[in-house]
């Protein structure tokens, strides 16, 4: 059965991105590719992804400067109410409106493998809304950006599935519970 991920690295303030959208914070950090945690471990178990529209254009344009091509070898969905081009040569479907619609299509797409929610916190959230969140697993760098994006803009309980460190990240494996259970 997929499950839908979100696999993310924040600061220690809660912040995936800085208030321009930067990441700079994130790129400089040290981590083992092969540790705990690891992208390519977690990459081999994805069969589609899917990101907001600020995401989106925050790769293109980091690929573009970079001169690299698509990172991504499956299906790709932005979420978007903007008009935007698809990355060349890359898989890349654009949707309008609530995931709901489009979450068949994704899970279909992924052939028997997990999706996963590259971002926003925002767009995390509203696949949590939907009660289609399963696991989060969130990398923590050391750093404090004060205000930024947050990692997850909605208020959710989670429940700690394992624990491990990798390099300079503080790792986390967690498992969807649903809203905050308030006052109890």
């Amino acid at each position: 059965m997929t499950k839908v991920h979100y696999y993310a690295a924040t600061t220690l303030d809660g912040f995936l991105a800085d208030p321009n959208d930067s990441l700079e914070w994130l790129l400089r950090q040290e981590i083992d590719a092969e540790g705990y945690g690891s992208y390519p471990g977690f990459i081999a178990g994805i069969g589609a992804i899917v990101m907001g529209s600020t995401t989106y254009e925050w790769i293109v344009e980091y690929l573009k400067s970079s001169g690299e091509k698509w990172l991504y070898e499956m299906p790709a969905w932005v979420m978007t109410s903007r008009d935007l081009e698809p990355f060349p040569d890359a898989d890349i479907r654009f949707a309008l409106g609530s995931v709901r619609p489009v979450y068949d299509e994704m899970v279909t797409a992924a052939g028997g493998k997990d999706l996963w929610v590259v971002g926003g916190g925002d767009l995390v959230g509203q696949f949590a809304d939907e009660g289609l969140l399963d696991e989060m697993f969130v990398c923590i760098a050391p750093v404090v950006l004060g205000t930024g994006r947050p990692l997850l803009p909605r208020r959710y309980d989670f429940e700690l599935l394992e624990t491990g460190r990798n390099k300079a990240f503080v790792c986390a494996r967690y498992r969807f519970v649903g809203p905050l259970a308030e006052g109890q």
